[in-house]
């Protein structure tokens, strides 16, 4: 060897050549092992916590997100990484990230970002970076970006819609034809007709006389008066009738003889559909060039039609308000809200049913100062009075009656009013600033008092008449009773609904619960009133029946109705079932008793 030659073993660190191995560490991957633990407790433990306030269940979106961003902020700072492997592996990440929003499915856009791409395109980045952190070259960095790679651009392959009561997110392959794309592609294949459904003297009984006028049927509080059904489903099952492919959309039925009214989307129309009860068949379709999307519901309105006067009365979800004949779908007239109340849809769109009181039709637009609850005249749409209301509710305006008056009840994010029917002028007004929204109908129990359930406790109020008007007296407040968009209803003194997403039952007089069981998710409840029963549709499509017992918890049936996410209210006429959700709709004949000799909803 000349002097001039060196031996490697020898070399100073000056003289070593750029890149070799000696300038690579080991990674410091204690905070990055955090960081991963921190994501994954924070993502699924909060839906795991049976009352989880909602700022909790944010922690399950915001937290992730949080420590995704910290772990790139580790690899910078503290990973030991060499200084090339910082800039390019930090650099890198950013643009992969950007590259796969850019590429994301529209409907993936806002929480499909907070929830899958970035956690996911991080997550795999630092899982990375712990299994090749004793890999002592730029091949790791490669590694890791490959895996960021993969991370990030899982969530491309994926479409979004809305998510489940949970807050997970309803998650498809982004490829699967939606189910409203099946409905519209048959439609071309096969375009339906109007069927004929009965004489027209027929049809002006039925409209004269809807069985299920509006949301939640008559007196907007989910009671079918009867006739009483079998509830040993074992031997007597309910039995299918029909079952069509709907648009999406969380109304409800209104119904009137054999005419079905209900709201769903078709492509970019938001669509009026006119059914007949006994088959499921199209009658008409009245349509308007609109679609509304939110990330949580996803797309589709969400109100329920109103039957009054041959008359149909609907709510669009971005703020188109319609008068239709009942008979034919034709408009007569339109009420843009967002005109009328100055103000954008809110974030889950205008949802609130119509309420037709007297000559008016009355909605929860809420717009600043007195432009919260609207009423239209029923015969030309000019707008005939208005009241202040909070902004944030999908509650519906709901006729109520104490003592020998009646008024229009609207319960908001500001609090609970009743109003004039005729002029809109506050006959009382409780304040009640509640942070977030309101969703659920306003109940009188006890002939004086009306229950006003949150998401996050129930409240009792008695009304009493005195020399300066209203008076409210606070009975109760429990969380015994806390609903976020499920209504309760109320049977012999206990209200039955959902705390959370487990059901329960409250003394109305106390507040204190009697029982808390069975998990549906966030579904909807139906009262049976001569049955003395419970018809609970769950979340994922299941009618369950319970006793309406208040000392304990009876499942009395159960059976799978419909597939598909289910936030849509039932509703039942005689011994007919009506299901519907964002995909479906179905008819089930129950079982009656042998004694109910009458079929019909008297």
């Amino acid at each position: 060897m000349s002097d001039t030659e060196l031996d490697p073993n020898e070399m100073t660190d000056d003289a070593k050549p750029a890149g070799s191995s000696s300038d690579f560490r080991p990674l410091r991957i204690w905070p990055a092992l955090v960081l991963l633990v921190g994501m994954a407790i924070t993502r699924f433990v909060p839906p795991m916590i049976e009352d989880a306030p909602i700022l909790l269940l944010m922690v399950s979106v915001i937290g992730p997100v949080v420590l995704g961003g910290l772990l790139l902020i580790w690899w910078l700072t503290l990973s030991r990484a060499t200084m090339k492997e910082r800039i390019v592996g930090f650099v890198g990440t950013l643009i992969i990230a950007g590259g796969s929003m850019a590429l994301l499915d529209k409907t993936m856009i806002g929480p499909g970002i907070m929830m899958v791409a970035f956690p996911l395109g991080t997550a795999a980045f630092g899982i990375g970076a712990i299994l090749f952190s004793r890999c002592l070259s730029f091949r790791r960095t490669i590694v890791v970006l490959l895996l960021a790679v993969c991370g990030f651009g899982y969530a491309t392959l994926l479409r979004s819609e809305g998510m489940w009561g949970h807050f997970a997110l309803d998650l498809h392959w982004r490829w699967e034809p939606t189910a409203e794309e099946k409905l519209l592609a048959d439609r071309l294949k096969s375009p339906l007709n109007a069927t004929a459904i009965g004489s027209a003297d027929e049809v002006d009984q039925w409209l004269a006389n809807p069985q299920w006028p509006q949301f939640r049927g008559p007196g907007g509080v989910s009671k079918q008066q009867g006739p009483a059904i079998e509830t040993n489903w074992s031997t007597n099952a309910p039995e299918l009738i029909w079952k069509i492919p709907v648009g999406p959309g969380w109304s409800s039925f209104s119904v009137a003889g054999n005419l079905l009214f209900t709201q769903e989307q078709r492509g970019e129309k938001e669509t009026v559909v006119c059914y007949t009860a006994d088959a499921g068949k199209e009658v008409w379709a009245h349509e308007i060039e609109s679609r509304f999307f939110d990330p949580l519901g996803g797309p589709g309105p969400r109100a329920t039609p109103t039957i009054a006067g041959a008359s149909v009365f609907v709510q669009g979800a971005s703020g188109q308000l319609q008068r239709l004949d009942a008979k034919t779908g034709e408009s007569i007239w339109e009420v843009d809200l967002r005109k009328a109340a100055d103000r954008e849809p809110p974030v889950w769109g205008f949802s609130s049913s119509p309420l037709i009181v007297d000559s008016v039709a009355v909605v929860h637009a809420g717009g600043e100062g007195d432009k919260g609850t609207l009423a239209f005249d029923v015969q030309t749409g000019d707008l005939k009075w208005s009241a202040p209301a909070g902004d944030h509710s999908y509650s519906s305006p709901q006729l109520v009656r104490l003592g020998d008056e009646k008024f229009v009840a609207m319960f908001t994010n500001k609090g609970f009013d009743l109003l004039d029917p005729k002029s809109g002028a506050s006959r009382f007004n409780y304040q009640w600033k509640i942070d977030g929204y309101t969703a659920v109908q306003p109940q009188v129990v006890m002939g004086d008092s009306i229950l006003l359930a949150t998401e996050g406790e129930t409240r009792c109020l008695r009304i009493s008449q005195g020399d300066d008007g209203f008076q409210a007296e606070e009975r109760w407040t429990s969380r015994n009773l806390k609903p976020d968009f499920n209504d309760f209803v109320v049977h012999e003194g206990h209200a039955y609904g959902f705390d959370a997403k487990i059901f329960t039952c409250i003394d109305v007089e106390t507040g204190e619960r009697r029982w808390k069981r069975g998990r549906y998710g966030k579904g909807q409840v139906l009262l049976l009133f001569k049955s003395g029963v419970l018809l609970v549709i769950s979340e994922r499509g299941e009618i369950v029946l319970l006793d309406a017992n208040p000392a304990k918890h009876q499942e009395l049936a159960k059976f799978k109705a419909i597939e598909g996410k289910t936030w849509n209210h039932p509703v039942v006429i005689g011994d007919r079932l009506y299901l519907r959700n964002a995909q479906e709709a179905a008819c089930y004949q129950l079982p009656l008793k042998e004694e109910a000799g009458s079929q019909s909803d008297e």
